[in-house]
């Protein structure tokens, strides 16, 4: 057995440099597509201690108007002035099933700016509004969906 090379010492320490080059680009790609599964505009909603489940205003085609604190208007994620509102939602509702439009607004937004925008949407011809708002928080209780 002279002739025979003596083999390395196994390593036992595992190599977590592949690992941590994929946790990286799994990051940076989490990164960038987060923000656009944002489907409609920031507000931080009124609440209320009783509010009713619309599960319809989560789906991809449904109508949703926005008002800011600031008094910014938006129809889906596109900024729209108030006067704009009624042949907007009128073409958008013109041969639907379901002709309603479900209104976000802030609950800093001016009282005057969210009646303003809600009949501007009642001019259009809707049939059904639903103003969007979340659950009071109550400690102890769990909160209801």
């Amino acid at each position: 057995m002279p002739g025979h090379a003596k083999a390395p010492p196994t390593v036992s320490d595992i190599n977590v440099t592949p690992l941590v080059d994929v946790m990286l680009v799994l990051l940076i790609i989490f990164m960038v597509i987060t923000p656009m599964l944002q489907k409609n505009v920031s507000v931080d909603l009124a609440r209320t201690n009783n509010p009713r489940a619309m599960p319809d205003d989560d789906r991809e085609d449904a109508i949703e108007v926005a008002i800011t604190r600031d008094g910014k208007t938006y129809l889906k994620k596109n900024q729209i002035s108030v006067d704009d509102i009624t042949p907007k939602v009128r073409d958008l509702i013109s041969g639907r099933l379901d002709k309603t439009v479900y209104i976000r607004a802030d609950a800093r937004a001016k009282y005057g700016d969210v009646t303003k925008a809600v009949d501007a949407v009642r001019a259009a011809g809707v049939e059904q509004l639903g103003l969007i708002t979340t659950q009071v928080e109550r400690p102890g209780l769990p909160p209801s969906t």
